[in-house]
């Protein structure tokens, strides 16, 4: 059975960086998908942390229409991650509300009514395919399991919100994360974090401290980049005005690169560790690796291939060093990268950077599993969210 594998749609993002979005941008993943069995849809489908479902969902429709046309009888399988989490909280609300349950496995594949009325909805939209849902994960073929991945984040050595969210609920519950051997272990900890964020956003779109865009200003700042370095975005840099805001970048800039370590090592001494300073994209690739690799041993993966998503770095590729990507414990990992646009992550030349959208994973009968780049060939113009009118969020 060819699988193919995609993860972190993030369809509803309200920055409109969610490509599947776009008709013209869907066509190079229904072409690929046009000689597979099946589909795996990785988590993090829907971005349910900046505002209400019934907006996700709205975006989201067009997509599963045409992905249920062009499958057109095979399978097509939703995984749930971190932002999308609520999809998939009613099923794990309901399993223990009358008797104890069975312990949670690595693979629950389940129909999608039974999940959630939105899972259903959405099965309903893509009806041209058949439609189940796994948790946290599945078994693709006997030596390879596709998962979201954001249970890494209990491992992670960069102070992500997401990373301390789930630090300050171990330490809350005193359950280290080193203890940890069950899923209920992870989902114990990122369970109560994600309910919180999603009823944030239950009715009306969230602040940028909570939507991403703050955590991004911040990376920017202190890697020392500046807005529109990718986009090409113009700004009159021969005002006094523009003389004055670059000063004071300049002087925020220094001060937050001052404090960073220093908020660091108090959060260290603060039990929320360990955690690292160094948040270069070398480093980041390698802390996450690092932290997937952890639950792969965990949860007893093996030397399985273990698919995964979360980070949105595509990997490994030609000149990666393929010992980064070996668990502790022999798990082979292979991340199916993202479909949405960070600039951030991106250099100038289009589909140079491994965070460049269109990644995916092509899994066969035998053989290790394939990463795919199905946009590489575009360029930034091509892939950069419209311009909207600030007012009435309608393409200017």
């Amino acid at each position: 059975m060819r699988t193919l594998i995609l993860s972190d749609l993030h369809l509803g993002s309200v920055s409109d960086t969610d490509l599947l979005r776009r008709a013209e941008l869907r066509v190079p993943l229904l072409e690929a998908i046009a000689d597979v069995d099946r589909v795996v849809l990785l988590g993090d489908v829907l971005e349910l942390r900046q505002g209400p479902l019934r907006e996700a969902m709205a975006a989201a429709r067009p997509f599963f229409e045409d992905l249920g046309r062009a499958l057109a009888g095979r399978e097509l399988i939703i995984t749930a991650g971190n932002h999308d989490h609520a999809l998939v909280e009613p099923w794990l609300a309901g399993r223990g509300a009358e008797v104890e349950p069975p312990p949670l496995g690595v693979e629950q594949l389940l129909e999608a009514a039974q999940v959630s009325p939105a899972f259903e909805r959405i099965a309903g939209w893509a009806s041209g395919a058949r439609v189940r849902v796994a948790y946290p994960g599945l078994w693709v073929r006997p030596d390879v399991y596709a998962t979201h991945g954001h249970y890494l984040d209990c491992h992670l050595t960069i102070p992500t919100l997401e990373r301390l969210s789930v630090a300050a609920m171990s330490r809350m519950l005193g359950r280290p994360p080193d203890t940890f051997t069950r899923v209920e272990d992870y989902e114990a900890m990122g369970a109560p974090v994600f309910a919180w964020r999603d009823a944030v956003a239950r009715d009306a779109h969230t602040g940028n401290a909570l939507n991403g865009i703050a955590t991004v200003a911040a990376w920017r700042t202190l890697r020392g980049r500046r807005d529109g370095e990718e986009s090409g975005a113009g700004v009159r840099r021969g005002s006094r005005r523009f003389g004055r805001r670059a000063a004071f970048r300049a002087l925020r800039a220094r001060a937050m690169v001052v404090a960073f370590p220093l908020a660091v090592a108090g959060l260290n001494r603060a039990g929320l560790g360990p955690l690292s300073a160094r948040i270069s994209t070398s480093e980041l690739r390698r802390a996450g690796l690092r932290a997937m690799g952890e639950v792969a041993a965990r949860l007893e993966l093996a030397d399985a291939y273990v698919v995964f998503g979360h980070t949105h770095r595509t990997g490994p590729l030609p000149g990666d060093d393929q010992d980064e990507w070996l668990g502790p414990r022999g798990a082979r990992l292979v991340n199916a990268g993202s479909w949405t646009y960070s600039p951030i992550f991106l250099t100038a030349t289009p589909g140079e950077s491994p965070y460049w959208p269109g990644g995916c994973v092509l899994v066969e009968d035998s053989g290790p599993p394939v990463v795919m780049r199905l946009l590489q060939d575009l360029t930034h113009a091509q892939i950069r969210p419209p311009e909207r009118d600030p007012l009435t969020r309608s393409p200017a």
